[in-house]
């Protein structure tokens, strides 16, 4: 059964930092490639990076990049997002997910999607 979990949601104040972890199960990364997306209420999901299944190739969207780092540790088959310079508009429901497309970005293209892990910043 192919299932992600995330962790490392939280309260932090504006300009810290937070690590979230996807750790999947009944796959490995080296078949499904992986996003973490974000969502506030009354707002479409978006994502904010990826992480290509066949060479770990990383992708952001354009206000994450430099801020925002997507890793993944094959051995445990767990990828992070690590968050720095974390802002008040950062605040959001994180949600990891799996795609059976490799090099997949969009919401719509994930098929498998954990419960999400809540991130506050707070001013």
């Amino acid at each position: 059964q192919v299932r992600v979990v995330e962790s490392g949601g939280g309260l932090v104040q504006s300009g810290g930092s937070l690590r979230l972890s996807c750790v999947a199960s009944g796959f490995t990364l080296d078949d499904y490639g992986i996003g973490w997306f974000r969502q506030v209420p009354g707002k479409e999901r978006e994502t904010v990076a990826t992480i290509a299944c066949d060479d770990g190739t990383p992708w952001y969207a354009k206000s994450m990049k430099g801020r925002f780092t997507i890793s993944r540790d094959v051995a445990k088959n767990t990828v992070y997002l690590q968050m720095n310079g974390l802002k008040s508009e950062d605040t959001a429901v994180y949600y990891c997910a799996a795609s059976l497309w490799c090099t997949a970005s969009t919401p719509k293209e994930h098929e498998y999607w954990g419960q999400g892990t809540q991130v506050t910043v707070s001013l």
